[in-house]
């Protein structure tokens, strides 16, 4: 029976020969991360539903990263992180990584595949709905809530509807200026935030091989966005590269059959892609950055699981370089390798602090979720009344990040910077002649 690579991996993990879209199966775990929004959640339940002095099915399979709420004086929030900390040490959770201390990486989305937490083949749950994020990995990938993750703490298995697939071909090179945001901000605003509920949207084609790793999952990242169950690329040489730098565990790539049967095939040709952005309040309100020059800004935010990668301030820094910005532009690096690496990474053979310090941004906060969610009121980088903010994050929901009264536009970290320098919404190819 042919089966896409959803299929195929959710098969394996069900312990079955195959599976067809609609089926209910139960699945294995491989990985399931919480953090500090759901996981006090979680662990309450857990402790309700299995018993107070109860022990996790497999403490190698949880993990547990505070980020979203952590740089921040708000007792709620500093409690849920005491929450896990004490959870972490009842348990004897070895990969709980800890903000105020050096095992700290910073946001869970990253920080799970740097720490070699992502592996082709596999299952992963999360609670948050950007866990979605690693199927860039070719592995299966998807949030769910607390209930859900208590029972896999438990039983280290799940209760799964197999989704529908949707295919995504996106052949040719990519011109200039264009990043993934561009990619999957143009999908997103073809199909709708409903165009593929419930679904898996599997991505592939020349252009997407030739996207680095951490570009890929900049475009898995955003696939709940559109109403996804998971967003998947098949492995190939340079995804086992990443993964067996950072893990000496075993794993399986599988890859859909030629003849799998999807709900829908795009095709796209990358050559006539450019830079696109979302207008404010939802993330399918596409527009091309060209067309939205009248359109002014208040500040400029760099950061997130989506747009706060190396990567990101690599591709920000090459508009930024020997330029002054003309609004306050923010830096958010995702994790403490992000963090080290502004200070390592060259451009124009200077270090990308060096650059960004010199057009003006401000000093970069430590690595978190910061203002992407919003967050209290010391929140680094929250949006003010009436500001309109262009960001490299992944949602632009009113007072996603702030006040209700903001405005957030997503764009690729080379359009905001572009934006950043003009003061309104920019084409970076402006600045790329």
């Amino acid at each position: 029976m042919a089966m896409t690579i959803t299929e195929k991996i959710l098969a394996k993990a069900a312990g079955l020969k195959s599976v067809s879209a609609g089926d209910n199966v139960w699945v294995q775990a491989d990985i399931l991360m919480t953090h500090d929004v759901c996981g006090p959640g979680t662990i309450g339940i857990f402790h309700r539903e299995f018993g107070r002095d109860a022990k996790v099915c497999d403490r190698e399979r949880i993990v547990l990263t505070p980020d979203h709420y952590i740089f921040t004086k708000d007792e709620k929030c500093l409690r849920n992180i005491d929450a896990c900390r004490e959870f972490a040490r009842e348990q004897q959770l070895p990969y709980f990584y800890d903000p105020g201390t050096e095992s700290y990486s910073g946001v869970c989305h990253l920080t799970l595949p740097q720490r070699g937490h992502c592996r082709p083949g596999e299952v992963m749950f999360g609670t948050d709905s950007h866990t979605c994020t690693h199927g860039a990995f070719g592995e299966f990938a998807t949030g769910i809530g607390n209930t859900d993750a208590a029972f896999v703490m438990g039983t280290g298995r799940l209760l799964i509807k197999v989704p529908a697939s949707q295919k995504f071909v996106i052949d040719g090179v990519l011109p200039r200026g264009v990043m993934a945001k561009d990619i999957i901000l143009r999908i997103i605003g073809d199909i709708g935030v409903e165009g593929a509920n419930y679904q898996a949207m599997e991505f592939s084609g020349s252009t997407i091989n030739a996207l680095s790793m951490e570009e890929r999952m900049t475009i898995c990242n955003m696939a709940i966005e559109a109403g996804a169950k998971n967003g998947i690329i098949a492995a190939d040489a340079q995804t086992l590269a990443y993964v067996r730098q950072r893990s000496t565990k075993p794993f399986s790539c599988l890859e859909s059959d030629p003849d799998a049967t999807y709900a829908a095939v795009h095709h796209y040709q990358a050559e006539t892609l450019e830079p696109v952005v979302a207008l404010p309040h939802s993330p399918d309100h596409k527009a091309t950055a060209a067309a939205c020059g009248d359109r002014k800004i208040d500040r400029a935010y760099i950061g997130s699981c989506t747009g706060g990668k190396t990567e990101d301030f690599v591709a920000a820094a090459q508009v930024l370089d020997g330029r002054q910005v003309a609004v306050p532009t923010f830096l958010v690096p995702a994790t403490t390798e992000v963090e080290a690496d502004l200070d390592r990474v060259m451009v124009n053979g200077r270090p990308l602090n060096a650059i960004f310090k010199a057009a003006g941004c401000l000093p970069p906060a430590p690595p978190s979720c910061a203002a992407c969610l919003g967050g209290p009121v010391d929140t680094f980088g929250r949006c003010n009344q009436s500001e309109v903010c262009i960001s490299t994050t992944n949602r632009n929901f009113i007072g996603r990040m702030g006040s209700k009264t903001a405005a957030v536009i997503l764009a690729s970290p080379m359009t905001v910077a572009a934006s950043a320098l003009t003061g309104h919404i920019t084409d970076p190819r402006e600045f790329l002649k």
